[in-house]
């Protein structure tokens, strides 16, 4: 009888083993403990909900749940939620110019540029981050005594509207308009209408030298907030009942408003500072919406999956960067796949 008892129990736990290793959540958490062995040594975090709970988290490199990462160009995306709060609020309408808003800039070729240009990178602006001989480029922003006044003689290179080019200037700007219309800080309008309801606490934002936010960047914040960030927009809006971000709003930041995808391999379209990529996991199109910035810094949305990547990464100014990111989404997606 004993021996029938050891024998049962031995069954019992092996049958547990193999149970334990084909659930999601294992499968996940190896792909994510593979990544312990890239050798660049600047991949922070990778964190992934399902319905709003944490299935599979791992740090990397000195990185820990409470490290702020700086996201770079993924702010960009948050200045597009925080533009959204101002429409919802009757401060802002993308109708309107940025000289409506911002009447120091109103005579120059960037107060003429309407919002939902300036939104999609199609400002129409001599200003190409990839270009260091552009007016606008980012270095030159970053690098400028007076904001105001280098935003102001920023030429047009394009007409408004005709064509997409990526840039910084433009979502610094949208990030300007967006104080003038609400009357905050934008760090302040953020930690209000964002950050709070979200229950986000602890965050760093660079400031330029006039001691604005930086709108299209420089915004550090946990892995685990930016995956919050990325479920309030998987659940258009709302977080624990209460909305946050209209519906609306949301639809149309996300929306493939501009197609990209001949200049970015990394995306098909663009919103408003949102992107989106149709990826193709065994044979399945997914959609996927996401947050970019420079590195392989991701938000990852995909509705389809019920899901939220978040993924941080320091690889700044380093190609492979991006590459690794989306190679952990595709990775991630074809082990969910597998569960379905």
């Amino acid at each position: 009888m004993r021996r029938l008892s050891l024998s049962f129990l031995s069954t019992l736990l092996l049958s547990c083993t193999v149970l334990a290793q084909d659930t999601p959540h294992s499968s996940l958490d190896q792909i994510l403990q593979a990544q312990d062995h890239d050798s660049h040594g600047d991949l922070r975090a990778v964190v992934v909900l399902r319905d709003g709970a944490i299935v599979a988290e791992r740090y990397y490199n000195g990185e820990t749940a409470d490290t702020l990462h700086d996201i770079r160009s993924a702010g960009k995306s948050i200045t597009a939620l925080l533009a959204g709060a101002a429409v919802a609020r009757g401060q802002l309408a993308t109708t309107k110019t940025v000289g409506d808003y911002w009447p120091e800039v109103a005579g120059s070729p960037a107060g003429k540029v309407v919002l939902d240009d300036l939104l999609t990178m199609r400002s129409g602006l001599a200003a190409f981050d990839e270009d260091e001989h552009s007016p606008g480029n980012e270095d030159k922003l970053d690098e400028a005594s007076d904001p105001a006044a280098f935003v102001r003689g920023v030429p047009a290179a394009t007409a408004p509207g005709s064509t997409y080019r990526y840039n910084s200037l433009g979502s610094y700007i949208a990030g300007r308009v967006v104080e003038n219309a609400s009357g905050a800080d934008l760090e302040g309008y953020a930690a209000k209408v964002l950050f709070a309801p979200l229950g986000i606490t602890r965050w760093r934002w660079g400031r330029d030298v006039a001691k604005h936010p930086k709108g299209q960047g420089n915004l550090s914040l946990r892995a685990r907030d930016t995956a919050k960030i990325g479920q309030m927009v998987l659940d258009e809006g709302m977080v624990d009942g209460r909305r946050v971000i209209d519906t609306a709003w949301l639809q149309a930041a996300l929306a493939p408003r501009v197609a990209i995808g001949a200049v970015d391999r990394y995306a098909d379209s663009y919103g408003y500072f949102w992107y989106a990529k149709t990826q193709d996991i065994g044979g399945r199109k997914l959609v996927v919406h996401f947050a970019s910035g420079n590195g392989g810094n991701k938000i990852y949305v995909i509705p389809a999956r019920r899901m939220v990547v978040s993924v941080a990464s320091s690889a700044y100014g380093k190609g492979y960067g991006q590459h690794r990111s989306e190679d952990i989404l595709k990775a991630i997606l074809k082990a969910d796949a597998r569960q379905m």
